[in-house]
């Protein structure tokens, strides 16, 4: 009998900062309900309530590949996590598939939702947030 374990814990290089989203679907946010639409929330820079946080150095929103149930929204802190620094935020590219640090030129595949670098320097993924979709409204919170 072979048993596996692991005891580490993944750890990010992006500090852990409080998020809090809600976002609606029927609104302001209606844009996010094509497949592959992205949006970044930035506090100071996005239209959001005095209670809503936006983590390190903001909130990528993503509606993956798929037929847009719940399933397929993902989010991810905008930071990246080569520079940890909450000025530099990665941008979604011309397709909607990557998202590319302006800085390193890592470039992290968020199609299906993983967030891990596929060309450049970075050792780890962008930090991932859990969304909940209850009807029109995606809530995301860490």
């Amino acid at each position: 009998m072979i048993l596996l374990s692991c005891n580490s814990t993944y750890r990010s290089s992006i500090p852990d900062f409080p998020v809090y989203l809600e976002l609606d679907l029927t609104y302001e946010d209606r844009g996010l309900k094509s497949p592959q639409a992205s949006k970044i929330y930035i506090k100071g820079k996005s239209a959001l309530s005095a209670y809503e946080k936006t983590g390190f150095g903001g909130v990528l929103v993503y509606n993956g590949i798929g037929d847009g149930s719940s399933e397929n929204y993902y989010a991810f802190d905008a930071a990246c996590p080569v520079e940890v620094n909450q000025k530099i935020i990665v941008e979604v590219d011309s397709f909607g598939i990557y998202a590319v640090c302006p800085e390193c030129g890592t470039k992290y595949d968020i199609s299906y939702g993983i967030g891990n670098p596929i060309e450049g320097i970075a050792k780890e993924g962008l930090k991932r947030y859990p969304v909940d979709r209850q009807g029109d409204i995606l809530y995301i919170a860490y």
